[in-house]
């Protein structure tokens, strides 16, 4: 798989409830929170949930050139069934967004991190459940770009 040109990321955490989504700027240094949308649960299975409709119109909005979605990997590496479900989220995505490549990695942690990041800076409760998915996707995209720029030193 070629690299994609230079040019934003989206990072995604997607959740029960919630997606959170981080974008990070066009030379992949730095990842920021952008938005938390709503899952769309009852969406049939032929149409285009709405949160993954946000999700493309935000990959047009800010011509992203990739989507990073965080994979739920159990400590032990192994996945399960949470791993299956965002495995169909993404490709459900992945259809939705077209030409954009869509890709998986890890997020063993984000949101662990991210709830123990706001917590230190005294956001808890109802404040902290309103932003920390999108805290989680900038943990899952910063991670991501970080290891990209690892690969190619």
């Amino acid at each position: 798989m070629k690299t994609p040109p230079r040019g934003r990321r989206l990072g995604v955490d997607v959740g029960k409830v919630r997606v959170g989504v981080a974008i990070c700027d066009p030379d992949g240094i730095l990842a920021t929170p952008l938005v938390t949308v709503s899952r769309d649960m009852g969406a049939a299975a032929d149409s285009v949930p709405a949160d993954i409709a946000e999700l493309r119109r935000l990959v047009e909005e800010h011509e992203a050139v990739q989507i990073v979605v965080g994979l739920p990997v159990r400590l032990s590496g192994a996945e399960g069934t949470a791993a299956v479900d965002i495995r169909a989220y993404a490709d459900r995505l992945a259809r939705a967004v077209g030409d954009v490549p869509v890709v998986l990695t890890d997020e063993r942690m984000s949101t662990v991190v991210a709830t123990r990041r706001l917590a230190e800076r005294g956001v808890r409760g109802r404040r902290q459940r309103a932003v920390v998915d999108q805290v989680a996707a900038v943990e899952i995209l910063q991670s991501w770009l970080d290891a990209q720029r690892r690969q190619t030193r």
